[in-house]
Formats: C-alpha cells, structure tokens, sequence
C-alpha cells in the first residue's frame, strides 16, 4: 500500500494525537476533588487551561480560589466516596495494629499507605461534596 506524502502527514498527526490525549482519563469523582484544599493543590494543567480539558487530563478544576492552580490532581481513589479524604483530616476509629476487617465491623475506613497516621478512620459525609 503506497500512502502518498498526504497520508503520511495524516497518520502522523494522528499519531502525534492519539499520544497526546490521555488513555481513559476520566473526571474525577466529587469528593475526590472538594475535599483538596486549596493550598495543598498540586498543578495538573496550564496557564489558560478549560475546565473540560482539566477533566478530560482525569484532574479536577476549580477556579473559585485565587492564587492556587485551579486544575490540580485529585485525592487517591478510596473503597467508598465516605473514606476519601485528606490524611489531616481522619479521625481515629481504631488502635494500632487494626485489621481491615476489625475496622469494617466498626463501619470505619481502612488505607494502610500511608505510616504515622491512623490506618482505621471514621468516613465523612459525602453531603458536602461538588464540583
């Protein structure tokens, strides 16, 4: 099959395209993004970016604060919505040593990931969540 200089410069810019975008980003749930706090905020985009562009990176966006990056990465995904949050803000629901399972029979939060922080927490309302 001969592709003439046309196709060629057409499967290269589709090529260059299909690089670029990002594989399966998808918008980050609420809670993953509202619970962020504002000066924590890690940049995800660029000067100019559109909401739409942000959410399609798998970032967050929101351009109600000024001074901090308004497309920034989102919380790690938890089990459930009620368990993401910033590791300031769990509360204690267990002892050191808890397993996942003595955790969840206390309808509590387990992420062992991180040291020095309670690894069994209570969840938090996902009322407050919105982009």
């Amino acid at each position: 099959m001969d592709m003439g200089p046309r196709g060629v410069r057409l499967l290269v810019v589709l090529l260059v395209l299909g690089l670029w975008a990002p594989a399966g980003a998808q918008k980050p749930s609420p809670c993953r993004c509202s619970r962020v706090a504002p000066h924590k905020r890690q940049n995800c985009g660029f000067p100019g970016i559109t909401s739409d562009q942000c959410f399609s990176s798998g970032c967050c966006f929101d351009s109600s604060v000024v001074g901090v990056p308004w497309c920034f990465h989102p919380l790690p995904k938890q089990a459930s919505e009620e368990c993401v949050m910033e590791v300031s803000a769990r509360r204690n629901c267990g002892y050191p040593g808890i397993s996942p399972e003595e955790c969840a029979s206390r309808k509590c939060c387990f992420s062992n990931n991180i040291f020095e922080v309670p690894w069994c927490f209570f969840p938090m309302s996902v009322d407050d969540c919105h982009y």
